[in-house]
């Protein structure tokens, strides 16, 4: 508040309460009593009778001063006045008394009855002198000037609730409070909500509280109570609960903190918040699962690691088989691991156990070793993984006797995986097989790790193998060497093999790198939005409420950020919601004058060059506006040293060879934006690109590199062009053909005023996403509407067809099932006269509104000011 307002405030308190009523109808009492009050500063109103004093009877006056004499008669009006009062209002009268006389003690219309309605009144005696008089008025005028300041403390007070319920809706905390001594609970709406219960429901500790609590949180959180209560413990109440919702059934977390109040060492009273922290807690719950999942990679690659550094130093089959399979087995989390080699008897059916782990070898020696069955075959022949969550139901198994399955006696394995273990040369050497009791054990991350070890133990058994077959053939020299050299070979392309595979990896690395730089601005202003509203969360925890106002503003700016690119990308994409109207150029341009020129730079002439022969343009104003801002701010770059900025609107006429190279620009008039600079210029290398996505010349931080792509979307998706000229050193044009309207300019849109509120209309409201049905409903029912709600066509239409009163439909175009548009085609069939207000983020058939709305239907997009959403759904049912 600037000083002089401030001292007009004070001075209006200072002279508040200064006039004072005079009534005395005889002689010249009044006259007599006026002189004497102004004489000491006060302002005197002189009234006739009492119906006049009812009549200037208002909140400001000081006291009202009666001669007896004035209250003969009827006193219904100055009774009316009186009690018309504020409540915090008792003015004060002084009545001059006239001296008692028989006659006067026996009218029973004694104007003493005065006295019957009036209470703050001093009687004086006459005759009196004037400093009786004027002693009953200061001690009257002292007692008003109390009654002023209880003014202004009840006012304050009433300010300071009102901030408090803001504060508290806004962040949506629910309170409580509990009387220890009857046993009463209070719950706002928001804490019934957290308990699963509607506004209206009764409440109770035992019937709500308590039974509204997760099982297993109920004894800690009573005890907590308890305690709390206690009159030996610090009264403080800090705790996090489960609750179940009791009539939704919803599980909740829940904090909630509070405080006991004790007199006489008796609690008296039990208040405190709560806030849902659920969302909180299934973050932190997946963070924990992210980290186990961490965890359980980082084990795996540190057991292939350490696996493979030993089986490739192991020469010994055994040792190096064993060590294979007993890491797989601890990999896969299997309970048996095996690995069998490929070798078949005389028959050719029978494989080789040759490792075990999880079991000892003799548990098996009674039993045949497996046969070329249809279970084994694809292992065996390097057909690939085979992985059942119970192979007992796999149509392969049990068609071989004699056992029709595994023989009896055997180990009952339900889950099972198997690998063919193949070498550099193609031949199936074995199979790693494992097993478990329990069905479903093994997936896909599993058969990955499996592979993984499979390819380990190849290539160490081939190396081992090369090794005993070099000293089983270490007759010649020659032949030494060609051993070696074979083996070196591949080696070497097995490294190429290596090596290719991570080039392939940091090619996947650089894409993802890409990817990451995309959202890199997302990630920021999610940033912005999330440490905000966590750092708002903290403070109000804290009861540190002083500067809250700094991070709703850096979380709202992040949001509108994120907003505004989200938009960029949509215009670029020609999707985004136009509302294309009849607009007059020069009067946008010359509006826009002011911005820009606040926009560029100090050392950059600006100018804005009508055409007053111009005519109207069908565009959308804000999308226009953003447009030549974006221009602008690009201009404004290429002039580091300044220069000249100029924005001019023109007419041209494009025949068919004009439009030839532009598919789905027609030929006809058009209005030309043009936004030229003297800058820097581009090359004609970068003119090929200016207008690719995410393509920019400037560093590194300052540009996302859609600026372009918005505008030329923008342009197309409005039936119209964009055409840049350039030359190094000299500047930059751009100009936008918007086509030429046949009508008269509509009114640009102002920003919505203070928004009438309901009274009591009913909105249908018809939404997938829950968080946004639930933002319209809050918004509804602050402005006292009624709300009544719809998750898609399938339930909103019983409603439609119903006879229940409906206002307004507000809809989401994109539901899942029937789209919003459809659905008001039904509508209109049931209800040809319901309004019908869309919400809409992205869909293809409302990016242009003119051709997707319908009588008496709007359209708002998301993201939304709530105040933009509340003024459009008022003035639709105001229609």
């Amino acid at each position: 508040m600037s000083a002089p307002v401030a001292d007009e405030r004070l001075s209006a308190r200072q002279q508040e309460g200064r006039r004072i009523l005079v009534c005395a109808p005889y002689g010249r009492d009044a006259a007599s009593v006026s002189v004497l009050l102004e004489s000491e500063g006060y302002e005197v109103g002189i009234c006739a009778d009492v119906a006049g004093v009812g009549r200037a009877f208002d909140e400001d006056i000081g006291a009202i001063l009666l001669t007896e004499e004035s209250l003969r008669g009827d006193l219904t009006p100055l009774r009316r006045a009186f009690e018309a009062q504020p409540p915090w209002s008792d003015v004060p009268f002084v009545l001059l008394k006239a001296p008692r006389s028989p006659r006067l003690a026996q009218d029973p219309d004694s104007p003493l009855r005065l006295l019957d309605f009036i209470t703050n009144t001093v009687v004086l005696e006459r005759p009196l002198g004037a400093a009786s008089l004027l002693s009953a008025i200061a001690s009257a005028m002292r007692a008003r000037r109390k009654q002023f300041e209880m003014r202004e403390r009840i006012h304050d007070l009433a300010s300071s609730e009102s901030r408090l319920r803001l504060a508290t809706a806004a962040a949506n905390i629910g309170t409580w409070d509990f009387d220890p001594v009857t046993q009463s609970l209070r719950w706002d709406e928001r804490c019934k909500a957290m308990f699963g219960l509607p506004a209206e429901a009764e409440i109770s500790y035992e019937g709500a509280f308590l039974r509204g609590l997760h099982p297993d949180d109920r004894a800690f959180a009573d005890a907590a109570v308890q305690a709390a209560l206690d009159p030996a413990g610090d009264g403080q109440y800090d705790i996090e609960y489960r609750t179940i919702g009791l009539e939704d059934g919803v599980e909740r977390w829940i904090a909630a903190r509070g405080a006991t109040v004790f007199e006489s060492g008796r609690a008296v009273r039990f208040i405190g918040t709560v806030i849902d922290i659920s969302q909180r807690k299934r973050a932190d719950a997946a963070l924990s699962a992210s980290e186990a999942a961490l965890r359980e990679e980082s084990l795996a690659l540190d057991i292939l690691n350490r696996t493979g550094q030993r089986v490739a130093a192991e020469l010994d089959l055994d040792t190096l088989v064993q060590a294979v399979v007993d890491a797989g087995r601890e990999l896969t989390g299997a309970e048996i691991a095996a690995f069998f080699y490929n070798r078949v008897d005389e028959d050719g059916e029978r494989y080789l156990l040759y490792s075990l782990s999880g079991a000892s070898i003799s548990d098996f020696e009674t039993f045949p070793m497996p046969r070329n069955t249809a279970v084994f075959s694809p292992t065996f022949g390097g057909e690939g993984v085979l992985r059942s969550g119970d192979i007992t139901k796999d149509p392969r198994y049990g068609h071989n006797v004699p056992h029709r399955g595994m023989p009896k006696g055997h180990l009952p394995l339900v889950s099972y995986l198997a690998v063919p273990v193949t070498s550099r040369s193609g031949e199936v050497i074995g199979g790693l097989f494992f097993g478990h009791l329990q069905p479903d054990r093994f997936d896909e991350r599993s058969e990955r790790l499996a592979l993984g070890l499979a390819a380990q133990a190849a290539t160490a058994i081939d190396n081992a193998r090369l090794m005993q077959a070099q000293q089983r053939l270490n007759q010649t020299l020659e032949q030494k060497v060609a051993e070696r050299t074979q083996a070196l070979e591949n080696e070497m392309a097995m490294r190429a093999s290596t090596e290719a595979a991570l080039r392939q990896a940091q090619k996947m690395e650089a894409v993802g790198q890409l990817t990451g730089g995309i959202a890199h601005d997302f990630n920021n202003m999610l940033s912005g939005v999330i440490g905000g509203l966590n750092l708002i969360k903290r403070r109000i925890a804290s009861g540190r409420l002083e500067d809250l106002d700094r991070f709703m503003e850096a979380a709202t700016t992040s949001a509108h950020r994120a907003a505004a690119l989200t938009s960029r990308l949509l215009a670029f994409s020609r999707r985004q919601s136009l509302d294309a109207r009849s607009v007059d150029i020069n009067a946008l341009t010359e509006a826009l004058s002011d911005l820009l020129a606040r926009t560029v730079n100090e050392n950059i002439a600006l100018h804005i060059l009508p055409d007053e022969g111009a005519p109207h343009a069908i565009v959308d104003a804000n999308q226009l506006e953003n447009a030549i801002l974006n221009l602008a701010i690009n201009a404004r770059d290429a002039m580091p040293e300044g220069g000249q900025l100029t924005v001019s609107v023109s007419t041209a006429e494009l025949d068919a060879r004009d439009t030839a190279a532009t598919p789905g620009v027609e030929a006809g008039r058009y209005v030309v934006i043009a936004v030229s600079d003297t800058g820097v210029g581009m090359a004609p290398e970068v003119m090929d690109k200016v207008f690719e996505p995410f393509f920019t010349t400037k560093p590194i931080g300052q540009g996302t590199g859609l600026g372009l792509s918005m505008v030329y979307g923008f342009a197309r998706q409005s039936g119209g062009q964009v055409r840049v000229h350039s030359q190094l050193g000299q500047g930059t044009r751009v100009s936008l053909y918007l086509p030429v309207s046949d009508s008269d300019a509509d009114a640009l849109g102002e920003g919505p005023a203070l928004v009438p509120e309901g009274q009591g209309q009913i909105v249908l409201v018809v939404e997938d996403d829950p968080s946004v049905r639930l933002l319209v409903r809050e918004v509804l029912e602050e402005l006292h509407y009624v709300a009544v709600e719809a998750g898609d066509a399938v339930q909103a239409i019983p409603i439609l067809k119903s006879g229940q009163r409906l206002d307004l439909m507000v809809s989401d175009v994109g539901l899942p099932g029937m789209n919003g548009r459809q659905l008001a085609e039904v509508a209109r069939e049931h209800r040809p006269h319901l309004p019908i207000l869309f919400v809409t983020g992205y869909a293809e058939n409302a990016a242009i509104r003119a051709g997707f709305l319908g009588t008496n239907m709007d359209m708002i997009t998301k993201p939304f000011a709530l105040d933009s959403l509340a003024d459009k759904i008022h003035r639709m049912i105001a229609r």
